[in-house]
């Protein structure tokens, strides 16, 4: 399971170093993709394929699950993690979540989360301010 939030920067190559504790659950291999909200998403290969086969499953006939599906599915790339924990995203990705010099890596259960630093501040400061809303709503559907 990730969990927790890790700042990080891109080193002059446009490598970044994926947090040890993300390290140990990930393994040698990664595959990122385009998430929701603007940022990516880092899943373990174990981990993707099974999101991938749940996706492949969607209905074609429908055009919102077909276009989901080629959201997540034509913007997802393996990654190799070398040596020393780090990875080269690509640039397509990079421009997605308008990735800067400073990210914040998300711990999120199954998958980590990588956003700009600026923006996941302002995401996270939003978010902090609906808790109370959040909770109530988790408690109606009998998650709280």
């Amino acid at each position: 399971m990730f969990l927790g939030e890790y700042r990080h920067s891109f080193d002059e190559k446009k490598r970044i170093s994926l947090p040890v504790k993300f390290r140990q659950e990930t393994g040698r291999k990664i595959v990122v993709t385009r998430g929701l909200d603007n940022c990516l998403f880092i899943y373990p290969v174990r981990e993707w394929a099974r999101i991938a086969k749940k996706l492949g499953a969607l209905p074609m006939g429908q055009a919102d699950t077909r276009g989901f599906s080629r959201f997540m599915l034509s913007g997802a790339v393996e990654l190799a993690v070398d040596s020393v924990g780090r990875v080269l995203i690509p640039d397509f990705l990079r421009s997605f979540a308008s990735l800067n010099e400073k990210v914040v890596f998300a711990g999120v259960n199954d998958r980590v989360e990588i956003w700009d630093e600026e923006r996941w501040n302002e995401y996270k400061s939003r978010i902090e301010r609906q808790g109370d809303q959040f909770a109530e709503k988790l408690g109606e559907i009998g998650i709280l």
